[in-house]
């Protein structure tokens, strides 16, 4: 069955996109940390960041640094932290957080409570 990360690049369940092209999609976390909170994901389901080809994450890297300059560019921060961390979702994904502290990217955190407009707006922004 597919992971929920796959269902959302299908375009089977919704999301706040904010960059795609053939091999990845970046789109925001609907339980944030910050405002612009994006995960970026390969289209290729693997359970595991380090077992893609050294290709694909050189290429995964790349395309998350281009996600993370526009976040850094669009919302108000110091730095964008890259995080790779979750085992509840059986595909790689890297966390971009905007960051002004290291606590900003403490998953223990409360997560932010954005409505959907607040959503679509941040993810129109990281578009643009």
């Amino acid at each position: 069955m597919a992971t929920i990360f796959s269902r959302i690049i299908a375009g089977e369940i919704p999301s706040y996109k904010v960059a795609e092209d053939e091999n990845f999609y970046a789109f925001l976390d609907i339980n944030p940390l910050m405002k612009g909170h994006t995960l970026v994901v390969p289209k290729q389901e693997i359970n595991y960041l380090f077992d893609l080809e050294d290709q694909t994450l050189e290429k995964m890297i790349i395309f998350a640094k281009r996600v993370a300059e526009q976040i850094k560019c669009k919302i108000e921060c110091k730095k964008v932290a890259m995080v790779v961390l979750g085992l509840e979702v059986p595909h790689a994904h890297i966390h971009l957080i905007p960051m002004n502290t290291e606590s900003d990217v403490d998953f223990r955190k409360e997560k932010l409570n954005l409505t959907a407009d607040e959503f679509a707006e941040i993810a129109a922004i990281l578009r643009a």
